[in-house]
């Protein structure tokens, strides 16, 4: 396994006029859980499928595990994707979606898709057709490991289940991991459940990267601080705003900094995964009207 699981520098897709994904560049290790977030239309998908091969860059490149995406059989056979709406052949059965794999995957482990079949109590003669949703995904994520990938690439593959269903998907999916040592790249904006799964945050707004990095990292280095009204110019240098809120007497910010923060007027707390998407959503959110009126003067 290569040390970047997938490297963009200053990636971007276009459809027609509109840019879907623009000047993205990261580079992420491998090994890790990455949860891909941000609102709808962000560019979550296009990503993922300029990541599988499926759309060619308009600017910029990318590499998946040191290759090119979907470049040549064995590139094929490293990356599994799972795209949106867990797709199975609502006509045929399990037996038959695992006969289909095994046909089209030079690197298919047919033991352990029956094996993970068996544990999910599934019947290999039931059609796919006749499966809850919650059934259907998990075949889906079934296909996808028995590819036995390198790269498991997975687009909103709970968005449409219900509580129970997305929970024992996540916990499937984190088992497999654990056990069989691949990467995955998953998006989702149900935030609470990438928080419970990924060790790296992708935020994307309005087709552009937020923020890349270790989930550790960033929950480490972000702060909330509230306190009497101030303005974010007087804040200290190494405090980098990422979002504000201002009442007439008190003010509230989102700070990223590696420092300690010593002033006692601030009352200092943590962020979870879910402040800290919204706030970089907020600052786009903010820098976006600022960019407007300053237009409009």
């Amino acid at each position: 396994m290569t040390s970047s699981v997938l490297e963009a520098q200053g990636l971007g897709r276009k459809y027609g006029k509109r840019w879907a994904l623009r000047e993205c560049t990261i580079d992420i290790p491998a090994g890790h859980v990455v949860g891909l977030v941000g609102p709808n239309g962000a560019g979550k998908t296009t990503l993922l499928k300029l990541a599988s091969g499926q759309l060619e860059p308009t600017a910029g490149n990318i590499t998946v595990l040191g290759g090119r995406p979907a470049g040549g059989t064995a590139q094929l056979a490293k990356v599994s994707f799972v795209a949106q709406d867990t797709p199975v052949y609502a006509g045929l059965s399990i037996a038959e979606h695992l006969k289909l794999g095994a046909r089209l995957n030079p690197r298919w482990d047919d033991a352990r898709a029956r094996d993970r079949i068996e544990r999910l109590g599934l019947a290999l003669g039931h059609r796919a057709g006749k499966l809850s949703g919650g059934q259907r995904a998990q075949v889906a994520l079934t296909l996808g490991l028995a590819k036995r990938p390198e790269l498991l690439i997975l687009d909103e593959p709970v968005a449409s289940l219900d509580p129970l269903a997305r929970r024992e998907f996540m916990q499937g999916l984190m088992e497999a991991t654990v056990e069989h040592e691949f990467s995955v790249l998953l998006s989702s904006h149900l935030v609470s459940d990438l928080e419970r799964v990924c060790d790296f945050l992708i935020v994307l707004v309005d087709s552009r990267v937020q923020v890349a990095e270790e989930t550790e990292k960033l929950l480490a280095t972000h702060y909330r601080l509230t306190g009497p009204r101030r303005d974010s110019d007087r804040l200290p240098s190494g405090q980098h705003v990422i979002s504000a809120s201002h009442t007439d007497r008190q003010s509230t910010f989102v700070i990223r900094t590696d420092a300690p923060i010593h002033d006692p007027a601030w009352a200092v707390s943590r962020l979870n995964l879910e402040d800290l998407v919204l706030a970089y959503m907020d600052k786009h959110a903010a820098d976006k009207r600022r960019a407007t009126l300053e237009v409009q003067r």
